[in-house]
């Protein structure tokens, strides 16, 4: 019997390189790419209540108790300062809420309940960064699907919650799927791939980058040569979409810069953020203790199963 009210971590991601290989005629693009998650999250919280309908708050990350994560991520040697900016948060709490994913991933799912009456509460509890690269928002939306598939016992299977979340944005199904992922076409090709899981730190420029604008603009490259499988090392990728971000937001090159005084490093996604990888945390800890004032930053470890599905299988 499924529990009425528990949390679940919505977890960072990382792409561990990112290959354009060609653009369909329709614009999207078709890409390489591996997806590693890490143990750094966004927490949500679920209670049920017989209202029939969805709401939803959303709070700083510093009020969700302690004992909901591993305390190494409340612990300020993982991070340096909050990295969710206030007014980041305002714009959060201020937005309508019928435009979070979080409350889009909840309304898809309303026509599969059983009982008309079963609703919810949902609370976000938020520090990813926004426009940050990390999946943020996709992982809100694949942990309320997955959240909301055992709280109204919908007994949806991981392919229909993977369609469903295809409909909020391209990476939705990744993180539904839960495992660390080679993608191909547009992302809606994956496999299960196994990268090494190393230590990073991240490093958020505090700068927003819009992805229509990189995916748009002529000087991004689009003729990687496409290999099919992903590589046997990752670092012997690259991101296509860093050098011409870099030239438009000097910011995530200064951090960049920065981060390549320390460790092997790129820009994940589309940035802003950019990721450092160390052999141990102890390492990433002492240059995060580095990180210059403008910057705001975190170590995690990449991970090859979510957090989010670790968390599911200890629930009754």
């Amino acid at each position: 019997m499924p529990v009425s009210q528990f949390t679940l971590p919505a977890p960072a991601k990382l792409n561990l390189y990112l290959h354009i290989v060609g653009q369909r005629s329709d614009g999207y693009h078709q890409l390489e790419t591996v997806f590693q998650f890490l143990d750094f999250s966004d927490t949500i919280a679920f209670q049920e209540n017989n209202s029939g309908t969805i709401s939803l708050s959303v709070k700083p990350y510093d009020e969700v108790a302690a004992s909901t994560e591993p305390a190494k991520h409340v612990d300020s040697e993982n991070t340096n300062k909050s990295l969710l900016p206030a007014a980041d948060l305002a714009a959060l709490q201020t937005t309508p809420v019928q435009e979070n994913l979080i409350y889009r991933a909840a309304e898809l799912l309303l026509p599969y309940r059983r009982n008309k009456q079963l609703g919810v509460h949902l609370t976000l509890y938020k520090r990813l960064p926004m426009g940050g690269g990390v999946g943020g928002g996709s992982s809100n939306a694949a942990t309320t699907l997955l959240g909301l598939n055992y709280l109204w016992g919908l007994q949806l299977s991981e392919q229909q919650l993977a369609n469903i979340g295809l409909r909020l944005g391209a990476d939705v199904p990744v993180f539904v799927h839960g495992k660390a992922t080679f993608a191909e076409g547009v992302g809606e090709i994956f496999s299960t791939t196994f990268p090494a899981e190393k230590h990073y730190l991240v490093v958020h420029p505090q700068v927003a980058v819009s992805t229509a604008q990189i995916f748009t603009h002529p000087a991004l490259p689009r003729n990687t040569t496409a290999l099919h499988k992903p590589l046997e090392n990752w670092q012997s990728g690259h991101n296509d979409c860093e050098k011409l971000v870099c030239s438009l937001y000097p910011q995530v090159a200064s951090a960049l810069q920065w981060l390549l005084k320390y460790a092997p490093s790129r820009m994940t996604g589309t940035g802003a953020c950019v990721f450092g990888c160390f052999t141990t945390t102890v390492e990433a800890q002492k240059a995060l203790r580095m990180l210059p004032a403008e910057f705001r930053g975190f170590v995690a470890t990449g991970v090859n199963q979510s957090p989010l599905h670790a968390a599911l299988t200890q629930l009754p």
